[in-house]
């Protein structure tokens, strides 16, 4: 058998991984985009699986960017394997496919399990000729188009579903089966073999009048053991001490006439037709249980024949199915958002040696969703360089300094998960995770305080990131005086340059915000800058930019807007 195939994770044997933790993907608002995508808990929790396994390697987003712009670009493929992939899933779910316990199947549960894997060689030739269309141009489908057409001709598709029609032609021909029982000289069951498959039903249902009419008439009873034709008998229990009767009760078969102890003893020994009904389904089940011990190595043989088969399907076919719904359920999102108006592109790997990100337009997908009227999205530039390593946000309340920081987070997951991104531009350089440190919950702070949680969780992410991780802090250190959590973050920032790691500090502390050329003397690698949420006039704008902190000078505005200037308060000037 091929080994499996992804569409998600090339050059697995040269990729390494690192796991966005839980917090970070609720930091960054990607559990609500999730919930957005699809009302499929088991969908949400795989799509954000996928988002959360990140590599620096440009390779990989490169080739699921490929994969997603086919998908995007192919509304119809999308709605043909939503429905191919539902039928399997359905099979799947409420067939017999997942059983394998030999004591509890039998030859008519594997005619149904025909049944199945006919229907999932058919998904398979409907994949097959999905994947066929001449549009498609990505490295992934391409490939998996290949992979498919390779498993159709190892597994022998063709010829086992030639097969399956043909054996089921012969199975629908079969209207009787005729056993042959050995008995001794007290009439005693000793042994029991299948004596022939017939094609038509019995003419005659009473047993006990066939058996009359065989002892009245001598020439029925035959003087030999041997069947003509091509009729085989094949033993299937050793000689057995008890009597018929006993023999069918144990097997759970044929309805028994059950009497009183008046009743005369060759009654108790006769068996009858079973009744219309319920009382039929007995006797299915002894014949089932009958054939399946006279045949049960074929049985056996055929059954692991139907499973090798099946694991084709449905293991090495099914397990791309989540994969697809990964692309399709983006897909669909972006389709509708771009609908009403919101913009994305396709975001583009960074030559070496250029700047770690350059974005233009850009905006928080988790706002967008909310806006109705999405002409009232703000966008933003922003640029990682040699210049603007590290840096300090610093902006009035409800600013908008929270949502660019999850905004920016955004942009490299959706980019490095093959997604378009929201913003008119992105070039970037791959990152191998994302870090948040956001205020936590105060049932998580219970024990250390909410300092010292603070700061635990800061030396964890920054003894695991790298150059290549991006940090995003919220109001770290902010919990604790002034003084206090100045000095703390100071340090941080220090040490964070030193790590040359992308990070944005979102603060009230406009001080640490001031002294960014300070903190970039004497340094010959990463720099920190000032970053501002711009006020026009009093007036929160949601626009950054790269420039001195205005905390003074906005309050300053407030103050007038709302007449709490000491001169407006009292009416005197100062002096």
């Amino acid at each position: 058998m091929k080994d499996s195939f992804t569409i998600l994770y090339p050059y697995r044997s040269e990729t390494t991984y690192k796991q966005l933790s839980q917090d970070a993907l609720h930091d960054l608002g990607l559990d609500a985009v999730c919930k957005s995508l699809t009302d499929d808990a088991k969908e949400q929790k795989m799509i954000m699986n996928v988002i959360s396994q990140m590599t620096a390697d440009p390779r990989v987003s490169a080739y699921r960017q490929k994969v997603f712009a086919d998908i995007l670009a192919l509304p119809e493929l999308r709605t043909k394997m939503t429905e191919l992939f539902d039928k399997m899933e359905f099979i799947r779910n409420f067939g017999t496919m997942h059983k394998s316990s030999d004591e509890e199947l039998g030859l008519w549960h594997l005619f149904h399990r025909l049944d199945e894997l006919s229907d999932y060689i058919k998904c398979v030739e409907a994949m097959r000729e999905c994947l066929s269309d001449e549009r498609i141009q990505s490295q992934g489908l391409t490939d998996l188009r290949n992979y498919i057409n390779e498993l159709y001709d190892e597994a022998y598709f063709a010829e086992m579903k030639q097969d399956i029609a043909a054996l089921k032609v012969k199975a629908s021909d079969v209207q009787s089966v005729t056993l042959g029982i050995n008995v001794n000289e007290r009439f005693e069951a000793v042994s029991m073999g299948l004596v022939s498959v017939n094609s038509k039903p019995f003419k005659k249902s009473g047993i006990v009048s066939n058996f009359a009419d065989a002892l009245s008439k001598g020439d029925k009873i035959q003087d030999t053991s041997d069947w003509d034709g091509d009729m085989h008998y094949h033993q299937i229990d050793k000689e057995s001490k008890s009597g018929i009767l006993e023999f069918m009760k144990n097997e759970g078969g044929m309805l028994m006439v059950q009497t009183t102890n008046a009743v005369d003893t060759r009654t108790k020994s006769t068996i009858v037709n079973a009744m219309a009904g319920d009382a039929s389904i007995g006797s299915t089940f002894y014949l089932e249980t009958v054939i399946n011990k006279m045949l049960g190595s074929l049985v056996k043989k055929l059954r692991d024949t139907l499973t090798k088969y099946a694991n084709v399907a449905i293991v090495n076919i099914s397990q791309l199915i989540p994969e697809f719904v990964y692309y399709i359920r983006f897909a669909e999102f972006i389709g509708r958002l771009t609908d009403e108006g919101a913009r994305f592109c396709e975001a583009q790997v960074a030559d070496e040696g250029g700047a770690d990100m350059t974005a233009r337009g850009f905006y928080n997908l988790k706002l967008a969703v909310n806006l109705e009227d999405k002409s009232e999205i703000v966008p933003n530039d922003l640029d990682f360089d040699s210049d603007h390593t590290l840096y300090i946000l610093t902006g009035a309340n409800r600013g908008g300094k929270t949502t660019i920081t999850q905004a920016v987070g955004q942009l490299y997951v959706l980019a490095q998960g093959g997604i378009s991104v929201p913003a008119e531009s992105l070039s970037y350089r791959p990152v191998d995770c994302i870090y948040t440190h956001f205020p936590a919950d105060e049932d998580k702070t219970m024990d250390l305080g909410r300092l010292g949680e603070e700061c635990i969780r800061f030396k964890e992410i920054y003894s695991d990131c790298t150059a290549d991780s991006l940090v995003l802090m919220n109001e770290t250190f902010s919990t604790t005086s002034f003084e206090e959590g100045y000095y703390i973050a100071r340090d941080s920032v220090r040490a964070l340059m030193e790590k040359r790691v992308r990070t944005i500090y979102n603060t009230h502390m406009h001080k640490l915000a001031s002294d960014a050329e300070e903190l970039c003397r004497g340094t010959d690698g990463a720099r920190v800058a000032s970053l501002i949420m711009r006020s026009d006039g009093g007036k929160r704008s949601f626009k950054v930019e790269v420039a001195s902190p205005e905390g003074m000078s906005y309050a300053s505005d407030i103050a007038k807007k709302y007449g709490v200037t000491y001169e407006m308060l009292t009416g005197r000037k100062e002096s």
